[in-house]
């Protein structure tokens, strides 16, 4: 699995003379790449750097260079140019070096690129000229534009010329070209493979006199695959044929042999996958179509973005593919727009397309550099690709620009990483020069976090090769090209060997850990063997190196379980060794540790080669009834046993083992006699769930393999039975897991009870044109499976103990309504099927007795009622009396969610009320609800009741008349609202709410709840303003308006701006009615000193009373007790001078209400305050004697502006 990460690097080639590039490819850490006049040689290994280069004019009569090939044996480089003349450059490397600046020891060789031969490849014919060019290290072929094949030796010897392609096209006639087209079922996997075969077929556009297929005149692409000894030709017609080889590459025309033409028409190119025998062909519509080559290129898949809303005009024909090294990904360009890469079984990994720009009519036209163009890599289309030697790099040349070649950095996590080198706590990938760590908390949220690797090491032993965790994930293992790096997660510490010289005589192949110690699958050079080397996590060194075993061959794959190892090395032996420890391992005690070797097989089969083994732990009954029988038995060597066990101990060894092949086919090999028993085909990477020492154990008696392929995350279970093993069955799957396309599974994680997987995600930064690449995880419960997989057993029992053990984790709730909607979709989807078929009545109960079991399992948890009826609101309607007449009664259901507060779960079972029990019930349960959300203020939730109420009332009055829609709002419209002939029940209804609803509003009114009022009136649309002129709207007076305005202060929060939008909202509303006193009591609350003008200047009594509360109740509370007392007395003061008029007037009550401000005890007034009172209190004394007139005006206003701002003060202390 590979997945993109950081932004795109935009590698410079030569600006001074830009030209086209017509070939990129990577060898042996060298990268080269071909222009119309030059032959470059970079660095593709840590630093991607230009290490030499030849140049040629473009004049010349040979033409400009069009195509080139790679022979990796003796470094060198054929050019095809186009003129057909064939260029041999040889590449030497020098003994000058490149130094690096920023490591002393990081010396990269210089290169010469020395023409040798040219060779005229049409043979100075000009009518005949090469169009294409493959090859393998032995020889060179060439394509003719007359469909001959030339063979060329790499000396520039021309071997001979065939035409066996030109024969094959001519006898077959284009009725055989098109019944190629039909894709051909692959039968030979439908009895190897428990997976379904995909239903999606190539789309091939059927012939027809308008799409009739013409025999094929000309050659435009050649494959060469020495290990599957095939050529694939494809043609410019769009048709493609495939020839069979010499297994050491072509040297004679005989040696070619056409055998079948590929069920597509349209192809615009073709690469091979030699491990998985997969042969992927672009098409002319944008597509991809594989064929696996096992089965006579029998169709696989169709991997398009065409379900991610991009179209043929979008991204246009498909210009390339390129697959990884392990061919577990491939990367596919497009000749207009895009690249993307994916995994075999057609999940997206990586898109550099940005989501939302689905028109093509929005990229730039060609030649236009705009700010588009910039920032989406590949934007006008992909011209060639190539891996890195490590598949760390993807190298891209973006289609028409001579400058925008782009690197891109990726991060993987092998097939056989699945096995041993996860833990629990984290799910690991590694990148070149770093670990990615991604971690489920104990919320179920997922994270992932960039180890870096320290740069001293990383220098000297780029890339990243293997990375290992422990089994509580506190440690990490990370392996380079030499030696070995712990990593302390918990102290993040990193320890290496201190000796130099000793990390360099580690080679490691493998890695793995056994408790406290790291085991090294160490290649010794001089010696020219493979060891297991055991070593302490304290301490790296060979003076602390605890055991040491020779290998008799290359491993291919490692795994542990406990104190045993299993070791499988090249073609297929297996060796099991056990770690037996004398005393106690620490930095400070020393411990004897011995490696005993147990078992050892050897396998001789004509499968294909193990990527990855597992054992299966003895926690299940495995020893009962599993017999030998010849069928599908590899030859088996003898087994060894050189250590001699207590019984008990070869009780508790591990005798089975799974293995994942290299072409996907997963089996399980019992290590006792060798039988080995194939069980899914198609898998990409499988996990088996560890359950060893944990509760569970007990519990599940099986050990569930989860395996991943085309059909998505699926669960299969090791049964007991030996007649089951024998013959595998599509019925021991469960259902699959719906992860996403575009999320690829990375690991199991036991303790927050999911499956971890990642995606990709595109992030822009205003600084950096290019988008980011940002990996990011996505979670999958697990448990509902295992519980589905238990109660299809009738272990309701078990089940229930599981469910109590797992109740603790985030994903519990969800799980259990992944449970009951699996069981009950599948339930309905029985009973469609078998009401077709006309099946009794005894097959319907047995249908539903899971169903019966999943319930009363759900039924012990206090999320029955969110899960019963969410699973409700997901399903169709129609099975809603199925359902509930398993789970219970839909009104018995409601008042138990009524009675325990769960409000919103009661709002839904009044739905499902209506659907099963009619609507009279259910608006009588909507009226109950509505009281209660009333009396614990949810009045969103109320809101959304008196609209199911008024559709009630609505849909009766629709009967005989058109419902007329009021503008007044939602209680108007109640309270108007006349029906004719209302059902039975719905004008009570509507009066009850209209009752409630006004009742909730006179009380929120009497105790003064502003806040909750303004809340309860915008989510129910109540018609506050009719409200207020009716009989009881006028009745929610103030009895005392002091205590009023001290109330509502407290309980608003008044310096928020919230609050002032609430207040101004209400002022509004009583302000259309006219309600005086809310309004006197709102706009002090505001300090809106011109509504209280307006307000007292159209009714005198108002201003009399609002000026007798100031005056008595001045003396009965402190300014601390009612801060806006203070408020009142200043803005009493202005509306004094701006009702009256005169500055006698305005210094007498002014006086007057500082007078009454000043009584209060010195203690609670501030000292500031306090002689700002006193010195106005002085000046208007003297200004009401008249003594004092000549007193600057600007100075007297400007002190009572100071006064009005302490008193502000004081009011937010």
């Amino acid at each position: 699995m590979y997945v993109a990460y950081g932004w795109p690097k935009l590698l410079s080639i030569d600006s001074s003379s830009p030209q086209p590039v017509v070939h990129v490819s990577v060898h042996s850490g060298w990268l080269l790449l071909v222009t119309a006049a030059q032959v470059q040689v970079w660095s593709a290994e840590q630093h991607t750097t230009k290490l030499g280069q030849f140049k040629r004019s473009l004049i010349s009569r040979e033409g400009s260079n069009v195509c080139a090939i790679w022979s990796a044996k003796d470094n060198t480089v054929a050019v095809l140019t186009s003129e057909s003349y064939l260029h041999f450059y040889r590449i030497q490397v020098s003994e000058k070096q490149l130094l690096s600046s920023i490591h002393n020891n990081l010396e990269l060789p210089l290169v010469s690129v020395i023409l040798s031969i040219s060779v005229d490849a049409a043979l100075y014919s000009r009518t005949v000229t090469v169009s294409c060019i493959a090859g393998d290290e032995f020889s060179i072929i060439l394509g003719l534009s007359n469909n001959y094949l030339r063979i060329v030796s790499w000396d520039g010897e021309v071997l001979g010329v065939s035409d066996v392609l030109d024969e094959f096209v001519s006898a077959s006639d284009t009725s055989v070209l098109e019944a190629s087209t039909v894709p051909v079922s692959p039968s030979g996997l439908v009895h190897q493979s428990s997976f379904p075969l995909s239903p999606r077929l190539p789309i091939i556009p059927s012939p027809s006199r308008e799409t009739r297929v013409h025999k094929p005149s000309s050659l435009s692409q050649l494959q060469v695959s020495v290990e599957l000894q095939l050529l694939v030709a494809i043609f410019t017609e769009g048709v493609v044929a495939l020839c069979t080889i010499n297994e050491k590459g072509p040297k004679r025309c005989s040696e070619i042999s056409p055998e079948r033409w590929v069920g597509v028409v349209d192809a615009s190119c073709a690469s091979i996958a030699h491990d998985q025998q997969i042969l992927a062909v672009g098409t002319r519509r944008g597509t991809l179509e594989l064929f696996n080559l096992a089965d006579g290129a029998s169709f696989l898949r169709t991997i398009s973005l065409i379900d991610w809303g991009y179209s043929l005009e979008d991204t246009g024909p498909v210009s390339q593919i390129a697959w990884t090294p392990d061919n577990r990904a491939f990367a596919v360009g497009w000749r207009n727009r895009g690249l993307s890469v994916w995994s075999v079984s057609g999940c997206r990994l990586m898109c550099t397309i940005r989501q939302g720009s689905l028109s093509n009519s929005q990229s730039p036209a060609p030649g236009v550099d705009n700010e588009r163009s910039m920032s989406e890599p590949m934007v006008k289309g992909v011209a060639l690709l190539a891996w890195g030697r490590y598949a760390y790099e993807l190298f891209a040349v973006e289609r028409g620009s001579t400058l925008r070649f782009f690197e891109f950095r990726f991060a993987k996590s092998p097939a056989s990483q699945s096995i041993a080198a996860t833990t629990d706590a984290w799910q690991l990938m590694h990148g070149a020069d770093r670990v990615v760590l991604v971690q489920s908390d104990e919320s179920g949220d997922s994270k992932n976090h960039h180890l870096i690797i320290p740069q001293p090491y990383i220098w000297d032993n780029w890339p990243v090769v293997h990375v290992s965790g422990n089994e509580d994930g506190s440690y990490l293992a990370i392996a380079g090209g030499k030696g070995l790096l712990l990593h302390d997660l918990q102290m993040k510490k990193f320890r290496v060997f201190g000796d130099v010289l000793q990390e360099r005589q580690v080679h490691c192949v493998g890695v793995i850990w056994v408790g406290k110690i790291v085991v090294i699958c160490n290649y010794r050079e001089k010696s020219n063997w493979f060891e297991l080397c055991l070593y302490p996590r304290y301490h790296l060194d060979e003076a602390s190196l605890l055991c040491r075993k020779q290998l008799p061959g290359k491993p291919i794959a490692m795994d542990v379980w406990q104190d045993y190892i299993l070791v499988t090395c090249s073609p297929f032996d297996i060796y099991v060794f056990k770690v037996h420890i004398q005393g106690e391992l620490s930095s400070r005690n020393t411990a004897t540790v011995q490696l005993f070797t147990v078992r050892e097989l050897s396998i001789m089969s004509t499968r294909k080669f193990p990527v990855a083994v597992h054992f299966v732990p003895n926690s299940g009954p495995w020893r009962e009834g599993f017999k030998i029988n010849p069928w599908d038995s590899p030859r088996v060597g003898p087994s060894i046993y050189h250590f001699s066990e207590s019984p008990g101990e070869a009780a508790m060894q591990p005798t089975r083992c799974v293995i994942l092949r290299t072409d996907g086919e997963l089996s399980l090999l019992d290590l006792d006699h060798g039988n080995e028993r194939r069980i899914l085909t198609g898998v990409e990477r499988f996990w088996l769930g560890d359950y060893q020492a944990k509760e569970e154990t007990d519990l599940l008696k099986e050990d569930p393999c989860w395996a991943y392929g085309p059909q998505g995350m699926q669960v299969w279970y090791f049964p007991s039975n030996a007649n089951i093993i024998q013959s595998p069955s599509v019925k021991q799957l469960e259902p699959e897991l719906d992860f996403d396309r575009e999320v690829y599974p990375l690991g199991i994680s036991s303790a927050a009870g999911i499956i971890v997987g990642i995606t990709q995600r595109l992030t822009l930064s205003g600084g950096i044109p290019l988008p980011c690449f940002e990996p990011t995880p996505q979670a999958q419960p697990i448990l509902p499976f295992i519980l589905w997989h238990l109660l299809q057993r009738n272990k309701s029992e078990e089940a229930l103990e599981l469910s109590k053990l797992s109740e603790g984790l985030p994903h519990f709730s969800h799980s259990l309504e992944k449970l009951l909607f699996i069981v009950f979709d599948a339930a309905m989807s029985s009973q469609s099927i078998n009401r077709r078929r006309g099946r009794n009545i005894a097959v319907k109960r047995t249908v539903f007795l899971l169903l019966q079991q999943v319930c009363n399992l759900i039924h012990n948890f206090p999320e029955y009622l969110d899960v019963l009826v969410s699973v409700a609101r997901k399903s169709d309607s129609r099975h809603w009396p199925e359902l509930f007449a398993v789970a219970g009664n839909s009104t018995t259901l409601f008042e138990e969610c009524l009675e325990k507060g769960l409000y919103r779960t009661a709002s839904c079972y009044i739905l499902v009320i209506e659907k099963l029990e009619g609507s009279i019930i259910s608006q009588h349960c909507a009226v109950r609800l509505l009281k209660a959300t009333l009396e614990v203020s949810q009045y969103e939730l109320a809101g959304e009741l008196v609209r199911f109420l008024l559709r009630g009332g609505r849909e009766s009055e629709a009967q005989e008349e058109e419902v007329v829609r009021y503008e007044n709002g939602l209680v108007s419209s109640l309270l108007e609202l006349s029906i004719s002939k209302p059902g039975f029940g719905d004008e009570q209804n509507l009066a009850v709410v209209k009752t409630a609803l006004e009742e909730h509003v006179s009380l929120l009114m009497r105790t003064l709840e502003l806040r909750k009022l303004v809340a309860f009136i915008n989510a129910t649309h109540f018609d506050f303003n009719a409200f207020l002129r009716t009989e009881r709207g006028t009745a929610a007076r103030l009895e005392d308006f002091a205590s009023a305005l001290l109330t509502a202060g407290q309980k608003l929060f008044i310096r928020e701006l919230e609050s002032f939008q609430e207040l101004e909202f209400l002022l509004s509303h009583m302000r259309t009615v006219g309600f005086q006193e809310w309004i006197a009591l709102l706009a002090t609350l505001l300090r809106q000193v011109e509504v209280l003008v307006e307000t007292f200047q159209g009714d005198k009594r108002v201003w009399l009373a609002y000026k007798h509360t100031l005056q008595v109740t001045s003396v009965q509370y402190t300014c601390m007790d009612c801060p806006y007392l203070h408020v009142m007395s200043f803005l009493y003061c202005l509306i004094v001078r701006n009702c009256y008029g005169g500055d006698l007037v305005f210094s007498v009550v002014t006086l007057y209400a500082i007078k009454m401000s000043i009584k209060c005890p010195t203690s609670r007034v501030h000292p500031c305050l306090r002689s700002s009172m006193r010195i106005s209190l002085l000046l208007l004394n003297m200004k009401c004697q008249r003594q004092i007139y000549h007193i600057n005006q600007s100075l007297f206003c400007t002190h009572i502006v100071l006064f009005h701002h302490l008193f502000q003060a004081l009011v937010l202390m």
